[in-house]
C-alpha cells in the first residue's frame, strides 16, 4: 500500500468531492492503516507545466500520476477518465483499487 496518495486539482474543479469518494471507497477495502491524503491545488498553467500535471482532478501515488500515460502531456484543464461506465470525471472505485494494489 501506498504511504501517500495526492489528490491534484485545478480551482473550482467539480469532479474533486466524486474523486475523493471513490478514493475513500476504494482504501476502505484494503485492511490496516489508511496511507496519508494529501489534496493540492495547481493554480495556474506554468505550475501544471513544472510539476507534470495531466488534468483535473489526478490521483497520485507516491508521487506518480496512477492514471497518466508517460506520453501524456501536462495539461492545466480538466480531465476525463475511461471507466467501466464509459467517461467520466475521475476513476471509478474498482480502477482505484487496482491501481493501489498495483503501486
Amino acid at each position: 500500500m501506498a504511504d501517500t496518495i495526492t489528490i491534484l486539482h485545478t480551482p473550482g474543479c467539480p469532479n474533486v468531492a466524486l474523486l475523493r469518494r471513490r478514493l475513500a471507497d476504494a482504501l476502505a477495502q484494503f485492511p490496516g492503516p489508511a496511507p496519508r491524503v494529501v489534496v493540492e491545488e495547481i493554480a495556474d498553467p506554468e505550475e501544471a507545466s513544472r510539476r507534470g500535471f495531466h488534468g483535473s482532478p489526478a490521483l497520485l501515488i507516491d508521487g506518480t500520476d496512477a492514471f497518466a500515460s508517460p506520453e501524456t502531456p501536462p495539461a492545466f484543464a480538466c480531465r476525463t477518465y475511461r471507466t467501466e461506465t464509459g467517461m467520466e470525471g475521475a476513476p471509478s472505485v474498482d480502477q482505484i483499487v487496482a491501481a493501489l494494489a498495483a503501486g
